[in-house]
This record gives structure tokens, C-alpha cells and sequence, in this order.
């Protein structure tokens, strides 16, 4: 579907819509003249750039949440880290689609660092030998930079991401997206689900706050038809890294993502505690894996990600089921 540029009015009727451009409510809309002609109902010939592109990428996941500040990021670069040191065999990589406040590349140490162009597309920016990323962070002259984008053009953005960078042959592409349901999400949705995105992960805290913007984004998931692999509740406890004692920062009072995940029949993949050493390797963009090693948040890391990849196997068997 063509982007649409300007200002879009709170009740627009949606530019699939047969009445777009023509009812009371388009009146006055910079856009109307262009929903009006059709234009933007005719197959988005980038469908197909994706499906090509992406066909040598073995398993597309995404993390969502729905509520900021839960820690999207922070468990992405942890299982792509996990999933790239498991085996050096597999082929890692992200995407930060979170246009607006891109922080994969604080995370995984490659601020500053600059994308190439080829023949062959952008490459993105490699962390280790299997393990790649690329943001928009990239892309600004200043890290500081604030991007001030309307949806039309973050969704230009991630059509390109998705279409023109040469990812290679992967076993994973996750990406890390903002909070919400809106333009990044339908966007990304819409062109992974013609290349065969595998599912979703849920990240949540325990307290009720976040569950409830969580149960919008499972209901998101269900209603765009796209699989949830499992709920992750991250900050469940704190755990000192002195007396090594532990604490409820954010009570559960409703039991938490795992009471939410069992009432919705979603699996759920574990708990990660608030590490306050987890977020200064973040902030420093080290390693946590390789710096803190005996850390029990790596042991239940571990745990999670085996169940991802189970849950990966267990769609693809049911999807060849499907086509058979």
C-alpha cells in the first residue's frame, strides 16, 4: 500500500477502506484527493521485495510489550546474544525498529559506528561474527539527534530495512519494537506476515499497570492473525548484588505475567529479576553474558531461550502440517 503524506484525521476511515476520501469526515484532509483516486488500495509492489529478501532468514520474531520501559531492548540484545554464543554456527541478527528512541546500539557497544552501502543493500553492522544489527541509529549524525517523523515516513524507514539490507543467510531476525500497536507495528506486521514471520515474544513487568497495555498488545497479536511464543516477565524481583538478598520492586497483586499468560493460554517462557550489574553492562554496552558469567540471571536466560527455540520448531512443524 502507498505511503500517504501529512496530517491524518483522528477518525479516517482507513486508506483500504472503499469509502476513503469520500465521506464527510475526509473533507478538508490533505490527503483525500489521494485516498479518493484508489491509489493507495493497490498492492504495495514492496510485499514481494520483503518476501524475496527475507527468504534465506529461517525464523522472524518480534518483541512487543505494549508499555514502555519493561525492558523490549534489553531482553532482545540478551537472546540474540544467547541464541549467537549458543552456536557459532547460527546466524543472528536485529532489527531496531523502534524509529523514534533506537537504543540497540547503546546495548550491544556499536554506537557511532556507520552503515555501508553495496550493490547488494545496507550491511549491517556486525557485534560478532553471527550476530548483526541494524537501527537508525546508524543513521543520525548525533546520537542526541531527535527523530520527529510522522507515520508515513517511519514506515518508509522500516519498508526499507526489511527490503534493503542484505541480511545474508539467517537462522534468526528479531526485532525490537516500540511500545504500542500502531504505525511500526501494522507496517512490520504486514510485510512479515507475507514472509512468514514465526511469532511474537511478550515482554511484561508484574505490576497491573503493564499488564494492562500487555493484554492490548496480545489482543493486537490475535486479531492480525500473527503467533505469540510466550510472555516474559522481566523485573520480577530485585536481587542485590551485595547481600545477594531479594525483593518485590513491582508487586504482583493479580499474580503477575504468569497468572496473566495461564488466563490467556500463552505460554510463558520465565522470569528475569532487575539486575542493577545487567543494566550497567547495558549502559556501558558490554556483554553481560561474558561479563557476569556466574550470574543467575543467565541460568534462567538459558531456560528461556531453549523454550523460544522449541517454540520455533513447534510452529514450523504445525505450519508444514498446514500447507500439507
Amino acid at each position: 500500500m502507498a505511503d500517504i503524506p501529512g496530517d491524518i484525521p483522528q477518525h479516517c476511515p482507513g486508506t483500504a477502506n472503499k469509502d476513503a476520501g469520500k465521506v464527510s469526515i475526509c473533507a478538508g484532509c490533505p490527503n483525500q484527493m489521494i485516498c479518493a483516486s484508489g491509489i493507495v488500495r493497490q498492492p504495495d509492489p514492496t510485499i514481494d521485495l520483503v518476501k524475496e529478501r527475507l527468504s534465506t532468514v529461517k525464523n522472524k520474531l518480534m518483541v512487543l510489550s505494549g508499555k514502555g520501559g519493561v525492558g523490549k531492548s534489553t531482553i532482545t540484545s540478551l537472546i540474540s546474544r544467547f541464541l549467537a554464543a549458543s552456536n557459532a554456527d547460527i546466524n543472528v541478527a536485529i532489527l531496531d525498529i523502534d524509529i523514534c528512541g533506537p537504543s540497540q546500539p547503546r546495548v550491544l557497544g556499536v554506537i557511532g559506528e556507520q552503515v555501508h552501502q553495496s550493490g547488494s543493500g545496507w550491511s549491517p553492522v556486525y557485534i560478532e561474527d553471527n550476530l548483526s544489527l541494524m537501527s537508525i541509529g546508524f543513521l543520525l549524525t548525533s546520537p542526541s539527534d531527535a527523530v520527529i517523523w510522522r507515520g508515513p515516513k517511519k514506515n518508509g524507514m522500516i519498508r526499507q530495512f526489511l527490503s534493503e539490507v542484505d541480511w545474508g543467510s539467517l537462522d534468526y531476525l528479531i526485532l525490537d519494537t516500540p511500545p504500542g500497536t500502531s504505525d511500526e507495528h501494522l507496517s512490520a506486521t504486514s510485510y512479515l506476515k507475507d514472509a512468514g514471520i514465526t511469532g511474537v515474544i511478550i515482554v511484561t513487568t508484574p505490576q497491573q499497570v503493564a499488564l494492562l497495555d500487555v493484554r492490548k498488545e496480545i489482543d493486537f497479536c490475535r486479531k492480525v492473525n500473527i503467533p505469540i511464543l510466550g510472555v516474559i516477565e522481566n523485573m520480577s524481583i530485585f536481587m542485590c548484588p551485595n547481600c545477594k538478598n531479594s525483593v518485590e520492586i513491582f508487586p504482583a497483586l493479580t499474580g503477575g505475567g504468569y497468572a496473566m499468560a495461564k488466563e490467556l493460554n500463552i505460554e510463558f517462557l520465565g522470569s528475569l529479576p532487575l539486575d542493577p550489574l545487567l543494566a550497567k553492562c547495558c549502559d556501558e554496552g558490554k556483554n553481560f553474558l561474558t561479563e557476569l558469567p556466574e550470574s543467575p540471571t543467565i541460568l534462567t536466560l538459558q531456560t528461556i531461550v531453549q523454550k523460544i527455540i522449541e517454540q520455533c520448531e513447534k510452529i514450523k512443524i504445525n505450519y508444514e502440517i498446514d500447507i500439507t
